[in-house]
């Protein structure tokens, strides 16, 4: 049987990369997929998925405001899954999320939903309760039911290329470091972490080869900084080979984002998190912590990132080669390679015939 699958997600980049990478290995299956997003997931959405755009509550407007975008968006979604008449709906969380989900339960659809996080989403714990199916990205989820037939952990399904071989270590005593901070770059990264390496040894300096993602507006300060400091990098706003570069690199220097933690794992990088301050329910940080507990990398909270403090951690991690490796095997343990897969497995698992 050809199944009809509806995804829907919100508007991140963190819920829409495995929403797609769901919609790819669906299709690649030889079924159907439409995806439902709002306004800000179309954005991300590239190649031939058929997409509806609904309405969908934001961030930053009220109860009523976001009362009235709930609703408007469920009497979209009603009329359309009525249409599509789906087999089943995938549902990543975020405010966009809810209608679909919503809608696919009053028409009796089974619903599947996805969290990214190691803290279950406020979307997706109003959603858990009526799913067929609660798919997991860490074993240890905050707020989420316990592990049972019905709550399962599938990984974090992550774009393609993210597999790729780790580099062998250097023989000319370098180190070679990646800096992400998210789809714009890190403004900490920017400010805090070049008068980090300012403290280091003038010695460790020289050997460091950077590579780091930084906004537009800081591009110019940033290059200017290192370049007082002899230390060789390469700047940018953006990088399209991503899964070159963590696989190239020793150390990683990031946010912890469910997607960011799931491609770094996956390419097996020892890293020093830092995660977003502001993050809903501080996920950001019980992520990183959930990598670290696993011994794959060190947490350092932004409001306590000063430049010594991040310079110390350097330091520290530059100096012991061995520890690296042994966070680079612990990081690749933890990963999943296998969430895009094993989501996929379960979506359709719980397929239902047109009623």
């Amino acid at each position: 049987m050809t199944a009809r699958v509806v995804i829907a997600s919100g508007g991140t980049g963190g819920h829409m990369f495995p929403a797609l990478a769901l919609a790819d290995e669906i299709v690649r299956r030889g079924h159907r997929v439409a995806l439902v997003v709002d306004e800000r997931g179309r954005r991300w959405v590239t190649g031939d998925h058929e997409v509806h755009v609904v309405a969908a509550a934001r961030p930053g407007l009220g109860v009523l405001g976001r009362g009235l975008g709930v609703a408007q968006g469920l009497v979209q979604c009603l009329g359309l899954l009525r249409r599509m008449r789906p087999s089943v709906a995938a549902c990543f969380g975020g405010y966009a999320s809810f209608p679909p989900a919503m809608a696919a339960r009053l028409l009796g659809r089974p619903v599947v939903v996805h969290e990214q996080n190691a803290v279950l989403g406020k979307a997706n714990r109003a959603l858990a309760g009526f799913s067929r199916r609660l798919a997991l990205s860490f074993a240890r989820t905050d707020h989420a039911p316990a592990l049972s037939e019905r709550t399962v952990v599938t990984g974090n399904p992550l774009r393609a290329g993210f597999r790729a071989p780790v580099a062998d270590a250097p023989q000319d005593g370098r180190l070679r470091i990646f800096v992400m901070g998210g789809s714009q770059g890190a403004r900490v990264f920017s400010t805090v972490l070049p008068e980090a390496l300012a403290r280091l040894p003038a010695e460790l300096r020289s050997r460091l080869r950077l590579v780091q993602q930084a906004r537009a507006e800081d591009l110019d300060h940033v290059r200017q900084r290192y370049a007082e400091l002899g230390i060789e990098a390469e700047i940018a706003s953006f990088f399209d080979d991503v899964p070159r570069r963590l696989s190239g690199c020793d150390l990683v220097i990031v946010r912890s984002g469910a997607s960011t933690v799931a491609e770094v794992t996956a390419c097996g990088r020892p890293a020093l998190y830092v995660p977003y301050a502001h993050a809903a329910d501080d996920h950001q940080y019980v992520n990183a912590l959930r990598v670290a507990e696993a011994g794959g990398g060190l947490v350092l909270r932004e409001l306590d990132a000063s430049p010594e403090k991040l310079a110390d951690a350097i330091n520290e991690l530059a100096n012991n080669p061995e520890r690296l490796s042994v966070m680079a095997a612990a990081a690749l343990s933890f990963s999943r390679p296998d969430a895009t897969v094993a989501l996929a497995d379960l979506v359709l698992s719980v397929v239902e015939p047109d009623p």
